[in-house]
């Protein structure tokens, strides 16, 4: 843990990024193994189980810093973050312990299902063992909220410095479902064989949002097609593999048992990059019909038959085992579409369609239409493109449609996370409902610092009830608030839930008479619910 702690604090006190690069480089030469694994395993969002919930970790750190629970609860707020707090308040450690990171985290997974008196006593007497930054860290461990300000790529690319190995090779190696307990060193980061790779997906291709295409030049040297509003997945299907994997690396196939078929019918050595999206009536459903299947670890034969999944195909990564990646984007177009025209009929798997227009003047106006589609805009990307790692700005773009807007005004307010703990941030909205004013969103991003500064020191003057760490405020505050979809809810007093709801203006120019009503949101979900 000591040399864990050195690297997050030479992370911490830099901004500059050759240097997070360079500590990140110099800790992956030198720590042990073990340590390694699991540092990258955190760094890519692999965390270990949680063993112990916040409500115990306050009573027992209030216990262990002899201070009544009312005063831990009123410091919270002040530091900002639950960690800290615990680290700060605790008495000083009256012994030192310097195993490796690991370690910890091996304790840290046995107490998993242990009873309350058998993790409250480790747990202090990990606390008793480490300083108050190795704490932190600790903490950070046990909470799963484990943030060290270095993205998965600049991990690879310090891995790429510490190893000499290609940063596309060792991108590649980490996706997938491995686990530290479970994987070597040696096995993830220098091994060779291919029968490693299994059902391993590619790193994603990632695009970049676009304002205006006519900086694009020509029409004719990009491939158009819609943004389709679904899952991002790679369907693999190589030697004893067959696996649906989503953006975010998780593993979803056994929920989307309708792509079954396609283990038996796609060439080996196949891996294609697409979305999975709702169908009915041969064509896209809108993204709440999909909504109803996510998270779902197993689906009804009702669902099935109600809700089936498609995925239509953007890209054809590996073709007979050969990684096709560094290929122009019209080969392989050429042979994605050449693929899927071999399938029998009735597969779940189709070619996303191509646009093809002389103008982006015309291209303009059929992204107008892409509601009509269940789509979400356009996607650009340059022919002549490799598939690249992760976001590379200037060949692919998404050309998304302007968001829906609704203006409303502020009902209640609670203060944010980290730096922003001070501050109140994170608001819930209300539209006029006749004479009423009836909740329905909730929101907490979109406007600049100085604007959360002025509205924090409004809400303190104005607090006209306290809910914990809600405050009630007059309704006079009005808001733009964009989103990019709307759906019916049984769980909201509206009856609407909105798809990533944020501020987009504070309408200091509009009265709260002014603000929308239920009515206009009841009409725009009859047209895009």
């Amino acid at each position: 843990m000591i040399r864990f702690f050195a690297l997050f604090d030479a992370l911490d006190r830099t901004t500059k990024t050759n240097a997070k690069v360079a500590a990140l480089a110099d800790y992956f030469r030198e720590a042990p193994e073990a340590d390694r694994l699991w540092t990258i395993a955190l760094l890519s969002g692999r965390r270990p189980k949680r063993a112990v919930n916040s409500t115990e970790l306050r009573n027992w750190a209030a216990e262990a810093a002899g201070i009544p629970l009312w005063l831990f609860e009123e410091a919270y707020p002040v530091v900002g973050d639950l960690s800290e707090t615990i680290s700060l308040v605790l008495p000083p450690a009256t012994r030192r312990d310097d195993r490796p990171l690991a370690d910890w985290i091996t304790d840290l997974i046995a107490l998993t299902g242990q009873p309350a008196d058998t993790r409250r006593a480790a747990i202090l007497d990990a606390w008793d063992r480490l300083t108050t930054g190795e704490r932190f860290l600790f903490n950070k461990l046990i909470t799963g909220g484990f943030r060290m300000g270095v993205s998965q790529g600049l991990m690879v690319r310090a891995l790429s410095q510490a190893t000499g190995m290609e940063e596309t090779e060792l991108a590649h190696r980490l996706m997938g479902d491995w686990e530290p307990r479970t994987t070597s060193w040696d096995s993830l980061i220098r091994s060779n064989d291919p029968a490693a790779a299994g059902a391993r997906p590619y790193p994603f291709a990632l695009a970049s949002p676009l304002d205006d295409p006519e900086t694009l030049g020509a029409p004719e040297d990009w491939l158009a097609e819609w943004k389709w509003d679904g899952i991002r997945g790679q369907i693999i299907r190589r030697a004893e593999a067959f696996a649906l994997w989503s953006r975010g690396e998780e593993l979803i196939t056994d929920r989307f048992p309708e792509f079954a078929p396609l283990a038996d019918f796609l060439p080996e050595g196949t891996v294609i990059d697409g979305e999975v999206l709702a169908w009915g009536d041969d064509r896209p459903l809108p993204f709440s019909q999909l909504q109803k299947r996510i998270g779902r670890l197993t689906v009804s034969k009702k669902m099935l038959t109600d809700t089936p999944a498609h995925l239509l195909a953007y890209d054809l990564l590996e073709e007979g085992g050969e990684d096709l990646r560094a290929l122009p984007l019209s080969d392989r177009r050429a042979r994605l579409t050449a693929l899927i025209a071999a399938l029998p009929a009735g597969m779940p798997l189709g070619l996303s369609p191509e646009i093809n227009v002389d103008s982006w003047y015309e291209m303009a106006r059929l992204r107008a239409t892409a509601r009509e589609k269940n789509a979400e805009g356009l996607m650009l990307k340059r022919l002549s493109s490799p598939y690249h790692v992760g976001r590379k700005r200037g060949d692919w773009w998404k050309w998304k449609l302007d968001p829906f807007t609704v203006d409303c005004v502020m009902l209640y307010a609670q203060s944010g996370s980290g730096r922003r703990a001070n501050l109140f941030t994170d608001f819930t909205f209300a539209v006029r409902d006749g004479d009423q004013l009836v909740p329905f969103t909730k929101a907490y991003s979109g406007l600049t610092d100085a604007e959360f500064n002025e509205i924090t020191r409004w809400v303190r003057r104005h607090t006209l009830e306290k809910f914990g760490p809600v405050r009630r405020v007059p309704p006079e505050l009005v808001f733009e608030v964009a989103f990019e979809g709307i759906q019916a809810s049984s769980r909201h007093k509206s009856g609407i839930a909105l798809r990533f709801p944020r501020m987009s203006r504070w309408r200091h120019d509009k009265p709260v008479e002014e603000i929308d009503t239920l009515d206009t949101l009841k009409e725009l979900l009859a047209l895009h619910g």
